[in-house]
């Protein structure tokens, strides 16, 4: 099959992609406002509301390798229209739910809509010129982390002037725009994998090892880590995946080729983007808490979710204007030194946000620095993989790649939400997060930052990992000074 040829329009291409990436990023914060108020909203109890969120990641673990493979089989462009059904469906049910569970279904079908992002990703290698292959990557990759930071404000404003539903059914308009916007702008390109066939075995292995861990990370903090539903959970995990893995190198064509993922540069780069999740949701779990616990603490800004959410967007903004300069950087000195230096730059804005963090402005400070980091090392990771694998699959790498994003976010979740429920103090007979707990979490964000920069110090340079990549692949710009690593 010849490899699709670039669009001449690829400026418009690439604004539709990252746009759609940044919608598919805000659903998953759109209930943070909320979150207080669900109980009362939906009726139930707090454990029970607790499920909008974490149904959401759960389906979206699942979904985002299955959607990438998919794309491969049957066109990215066509996949990433089917994405958007149910981000609108799912935006609707929620808008129309009284009680709990239809809002678990709604933000369910949500979390089915999250492959979007990494199929647009994959897309660009089809659509975009060698040239501007690098920056197109680093800005709708980045769309993950600018989606989260600016869709705070916005749904912290809408829940504040408005009817909590105003949310879902303004998602469900804005990701009716997206569909059209792709169906008119994004070309239809041929399906690399096509002809081949899905493995769904190998999904439904994939999906029953994936909730099971997702579950037991994300809510063994409620549970107690060494309860016998936790255990249980990670127990039932470890046995599916190792089954999995087991059928995934015995079919022939796997749903993800472990293979592939097996090469030192495509696993390496898996580890520090696990790392690099873990790094950058410390940060957004922090701030947004220092800056509405009351000043009655001694270290709360008092600062409302509006004003908590305006504070934290310029670290979205800044990830939107960044993007372009590590496109550069990844043409000019390699996506590995480029994802080294986020992961430093992420480093060096947790180490501010420590003497920092008694403001507002020092906090989006701090968080302007991150976020840069964030948007370094979210354009090298795909660039990375894509210059690592075969082309037909491009989409299911991106989407594993955006798996072990998310996992390092879940691992972050849990990480920082024990440390600050064990680090506590009491103000007026409630039991809150102390100030040590706090440093403790700009700690760990800051030590997992350096950790990552060393994983990705040993991510071999194409020239190392063997000539096998580059003569699978046609040039995906990403590495034109490999040289350079």
């Amino acid at each position: 099959m010849n490899p699709p040829q670039p669009s001449s329009r690829s400026g418009g291409i690439v604004a539709v992609l990252a746009l759609a990436g940044t919608v598919a990023a805000i659903m998953q914060t759109l209930v943070t406002p909320l979150i207080a108020e669900l109980p009362q909203i939906l009726h139930t109890s707090s454990s029970n509301a607790a499920w909008v969120i974490t149904v959401t990641l759960l389906v979206g673990g699942v979904c985002v390798p299955v959607s990438g493979r998919l794309g491969d089989l049957v066109g990215k462009r066509r996949m990433m229209l089917i994405c958007v059904v149910p981000l609108v469906a799912g935006s609707a049910v929620c808008a129309l739910s009284t009680s709990v569970v239809p809002m678990i279904v709604g933000r369910g079908l949500q979390g089915m809509g999250m492959g979007m992002i990494p199929l647009g990703i994959a897309l660009l290698r089809d659509v975009v010129p060698a040239e501007k292959l690098s920056g197109s990557i680093a800005l709708v990759s980045a769309s993950m982390g600018i989606g989260g930071a600016i869709g705070l404000p916005i749904a912290a404003a809408v829940a504040q002037y408005a009817d909590w539903q105003e949310l879902f059914w303004g998602s469900a308009v804005l990701a009716l725009v997206i569909g059209v916007l792709i169906f008119v702008v994004v070309p239809d390109v041929p399906a690399a994998a096509r002809g081949q066939r899905f493995d769904v075995l190998g999904a439904i292995g994939l999906a029953i090892g994936l909730v099971a861990l997702l579950l037991a990370i994300s809510k063994g903090a409620d549970w107690g880590w060494a309860s016998g539903t936790t255990l249980g959970l990670f127990a039932v995990a470890v046995i599916a995946l190792l089954v999995w893995g087991f059928w995934e190198l015995r079919t022939r064509d796997p749903l993800i080729d472990l293979r592939t993922t097996a090469r030192p540069r495509v696993l390496i780069t898996n580890a520090a983007s696990i790392l690099v999740g873990v790094g950058m949701y410390s940060f957004m779990l922090i701030a947004p808490q220092l800056l509405q616990f009351p000043k009655a603490t001694g270290f709360g800004l008092g600062q409302s979710m509006l004003a908590a959410g305006l504070w934290i967007a310029p670290g979205g903004i800044m990830m939107m204007l960044i993007s372009p300069l590590g496109g550069m950087l990844i043409n000019s000195r390699g996506p590995k030194l480029t994802l080294l230096s986020g992961a430093l730059v992420i480093a060096v804005g947790y180490a501010l946000a420590l003497p920092l963090m008694g403001t507002a402005a020092g906090i989006m400070v701090a968080g302007i620095v991150i976020n840069s980091g964030v948007a370094l090392a979210y354009g090298a990771m795909p660039a990375l993989i894509m210059s690592s694998v075969p082309l037909s699959e491009t989409a299911a790498a991106n989407g594993f790649n955006s798996l072990m994003r998310s996992l390092g976010t879940t691992i972050g979740s849990a990480v920082i939400g024990v440390v600050l429920a064990h680090m506590t103090i009491d103000l007026g007979g409630h039991t809150i997060a102390s100030k040590d707990g706090f440093r403790t979490g700009l700690l760990i964000g800051c030590g997992v930052a350096l950790i990552s920069a060393a994983v990705a110090a040993f991510i071999p340079s194409p020239r190392a990992a063997g000539g096998e990549e580059a003569a699978e692949r046609p040039a995906a710009g990403a590495d034109q000074a490999p040289a350079r690593g």
